[in-house]
């Protein structure tokens, strides 16, 4: 009887082993995952960071116009805590905007063509993936600067910032 129970004990024994060890060598080691790259290269890498909440002045920027009446939307609430394209959280309350082509990280004077008011964001996103607009601004960013609260859209004249 001491026997047959020491020879289940082994059989049990070796069995877990082996199927520990079977599992150990299917289980592939865990990599740091790498930020998404950008898919657009950056024309000047080395930019000097300007303020991203830097919204009342544009004095001593040098400013290069990209377009005029582009069309500007504004992130749903919906998206505020997702994965930007570059990586990073999603708040509709900082200055950041979505663009289907500039690279990450460029910062961007967006104006309200009907009243002239402006933001300055940073490009932290792809999209919007509406055919006929440019550019999604974060709420705050879009509501510093429309004429009606109410609307969802407007004209806009985009420059990007160049140092």
């Amino acid at each position: 009887m001491r026997n047959k129970k020491h020879i289940i004990l082994t059989t049990l024994t070796i069995t877990f082993l082996s199927c520990f060890t079977y599992v150990i060598s299917q289980t592939k080691p865990v990599t740091e995952s790498k930020p998404p790259q950008d898919t657009v290269k950056t024309i000047r890498p080395n930019l000097i960071a300007i303020p991203t909440d830097s919204v009342f002045t544009d004095k001593g920027l040098k400013l290069k116009p990209y377009k005029k009446n582009a069309h500007a939307s504004y992130y749903a609430d919906r998206f505020n805590g997702k994965k930007t394209a570059n990586g990073s959280r999603f708040s509709n309350s900082a200055y950041t905007a979505a663009h289907k082509k500039l690279p990450f990280g460029t910062r961007i004077k967006v104006t309200n063509e009907a009243n002239g008011k402006f933001v300055i964001v940073k490009i932290t996103d792809r999209g919007p993936f509406v055919k006929t607009r440019e550019l999604d601004l974060s709420k705050r960013a879009f509501m510093e600067i429309t004429k009606s609260k109410g609307s969802g859209a407007m004209k806009v004249t985009i420059e990007t910032i160049v140092e």
